[in-house]
């Protein structure tokens, strides 16, 4: 509990305090009551200081914290909200990343890169002005032909281009950029390569793999040709000298988030991806014990399958290309092997520079990692299993939870049968169970219903990149799996661990705390919708700081879906008219309750200060 919760915990409680009530005496006990009133006076005298000093206190933080604010801002709380008015950021901000500022990186330690990780400012450090988009910034390319192409103004860096154009990445023509499907590894196309990738794991055909991650992910060409073979794909990139990878993918409207293998978890949950995928990512796999291997090996889920491609596989044929020795690769290889077998890892199959792996669906083989001198060994209860916000990655594995018996790969229907199929983990949240997710599955299909006659945008060709920012079974999502669209699913770091549920589902989220900003660049997403967030956050998180984190990651002309209490729509009113926002009040599909709607739409505008 923070110091400030801390004093309004006191300051309600000294409310409480009731009057003391009569008692009577006689002259006998004249002594006795005379003390027991100078205790009693005593006691009361004790609350009043104390109270008087926790609302100093309280006073005294809240000072504190406006010492930084507009002047014109007040807190939410109150039924008097006046006008924000928030500047224009200079246009050195327009790729800002807050939490992965590449200004700041010189603070921290550049082994494992930790650097690239996740470092938010401080409090005193948050901007308070709004982010401009390019100079000749233009509505994004819809889908699905901005899977093949992008305007220039709106990602314009050209280093990623200059580097990487003799490997068909990415070609610049005119004002757009162009994907033709190249890369590292498959420089006959992505679709050949996939093609040849389906050959080695029969289960990419079927509906049995639905999920994936692909790490190092250029500029997302794997995961987009996935698409069209219904596999949805997170891509993960860091932010680093390959300009706006994760920018690139989002503009094409694919899947993806800012990340690094380094010494934190990935914010996903244990047992969650059917298959992870690295081509020439250049992560070293065999150092350090192993222990990105590790992590791989904790977020896929029994019977799930690792796919490498580039250093060591193939070292015979390739060794020379990479500057390298035959010898060299060989032990690397041999490493990786031995890594991987001790993890419970099989080789499944491999041909020519595709080799694949596959986690073990027998708890039995993690048997002998108990024994003494054993690498590595298995990890004890110390850190729960789906922790992953900040959590330290060991070198230890992670041995799946035996009491869940349906969440391996072959345990669950295939896609699209597993959408709907309360799976086995709705238990582990509180109060779920399969009636109780029936119901949410059933309730986001009158709501999504109704949002449609709100905003008339949701299931057509103008919103791409969605956002769900708290959500629990990944309902909405559900809902909305037949428009031309996909939902990154937020599941709060602070709330019910039910992000598992959201993947056994084959939909993808993450765990964020909203208190932060977001592991995305600006301008990434075209919807934005919130259920009951303000409420259950307001207690930890500036609600100002939230709004103005939505308006960094949100597209000009995005829209924003708001389900709240009707006295918060009311407070957020007049910062989301500084933000630049128009915006509507509407009922709930219920008309009643004390819930609102606001749909809002972002304005596009250009830097005064060119």
């Amino acid at each position: 509990m923070s110091k400030l919760s801390i004093s309004r915990y006191f300051v309600t409680e000294k409310l409480k305090v009731e009057e003391p009530k009569a008692v009577p005496y006689s002259d006998k006990k004249l002594k006795t009551v005379r003390l027991s009133l100078l205790v009693t006076l005593l006691c009361a005298l004790s609350f009043y200081f104390g109270g008087k000093f926790c609302s100093e206190k309280h006073g005294l933080f809240s000072r504190l914290a406006l010492a930084s604010k507009p002047a014109t801002e007040v807190a939410l709380s109150s039924p008097q909200v006046k006008t924000s008015v928030f500047l224009e950021c200079g246009i050195e901000f327009q790729d800002y990343t807050p939490c992965t500022d590449p200004t700041r990186w010189r603070k921290y330690n550049v082994q494992r890169l930790f650097h690239m990780e996740r470092h938010c400012p401080p409090f005193f450090e948050r901007k308070e002005c709004l982010i401009p988009p390019p100079t000749g910034y233009k509505p994004p390319i819809k889908w699905p032909k901005s899977k093949d192409e992008c305007w220039y103004r709106n990602v314009p860096y050209d280093w990623i281009n200059n580097q990487k154009s003799n490997q068909h990445w990415l070609r610049k023509e005119g004002e757009k950029f162009f994907f033709p499907g190249g890369g590292t590894m498959f420089p006959n196309g992505v679709g050949e390569y996939v093609d040849r990738m389906q050959t080695l794991i029969p289960g990419m055909k079927d509906g049995s793999i639905r999920t994936a991650l692909d790490t190092g992910c250029g500029v997302a060409s794997w995961g987009g040709d996935l698409l069209d073979r219904g596999i949805l794909t997170m891509s993960l990139a860091p932010r680093d000298n390959h300009e706006a990878q994760v920018q690139f993918a989002l503009e094409r409207g694919i899947p993806a988030i800012l990340g690094v293998l380094s010494t934190h978890r990935l914010p996903f949950p244990s047992n969650s991806f059917d298959m992870a995928h690295c081509s020439r990512c250049l992560i070293p796999w065999t150092e350090y014990g192993g222990i990105y291997l590790l992590e791989i090996h904790r977020i896929l889920r029994p019977g799930g399958f690792w796919v490498l491609s580039g250093p060591p596989v193939n070292y015979k044929v390739r060794a020379h290309g990479w500057n390298t020795t035959v010898e060299s690769q060989r032990s690397n290889y041999n490493d990786l092997q031995s890594l991987l077998t001790n993890m419970c890892f099989k080789l499944y199959n491999e041909k020519d520079d595709i080799a694949v792996w596959q986690k073990t669906s027998d708890n039995s083989c993690y048997n002998k990692l108990a024994k003494p001198d054993v690498y590595p060994p298995q990890c004890d209860d110390s850190f729960e299993q789906d922790d992953a916000w900040y959590v330290p990655i060991r070198p230890c594995v992670v041995v799946p939870d035996q009491k869940w018996k349906r969440i391996g790969l072959k345990s669950l229907p295939k896609w699209p049968q597993r959408l709907h199929v309360a799976p086995e983990r709705v238990g582990s949240t509180y109060g779920g169970n399969g009636g109780a997710f029936k119901l949410d599955d059933s309730n986001w299909k009158l709501r999504v219903k109704h949002y449609k006659t709100v905003l008339p945008a949701l299931g057509s060709d103008k919103i791409r990149n969605v956002m769900d920012m708290n959500t629990m079974y990944g309902g909405f999502a559900a809902a909305l799996i037949d428009s031309p669209m996909w939902v990154m699913n937020v599941v709060s770091s602070y709330g019910t661990k039910s992000l598992g549920v959201v993947y056994d589902r084959g939909l993808i989220g993450v765990y964020h705390d909203w208190c932060e900003p977001f592991s995305t660049y600006p301008r990434t997403y075209d919807l934005l919708h919130l259920d009951g967030l303000f409420t259950a956050e307001s207690h930890r998180c500036d609600i100002k700081y939230v709004l103005l984190e939505m308006d960094r990651i949100l597209r000009p002309n995005g829209y924003v879906l708001i389900r709240e209490a009707s006295h918060l729509v009311e407070a957020i009113s007049p910062i989301t008219k500084a933000l630049r926002w128009g915006c509507q009040k509407h009922e709930t599909e219920s008309r009643k309750g004390k819930e609102k709607l606001l749909v809002c739409q972002k304005k596009l505008w250009y830097s005064s200060k060119l």
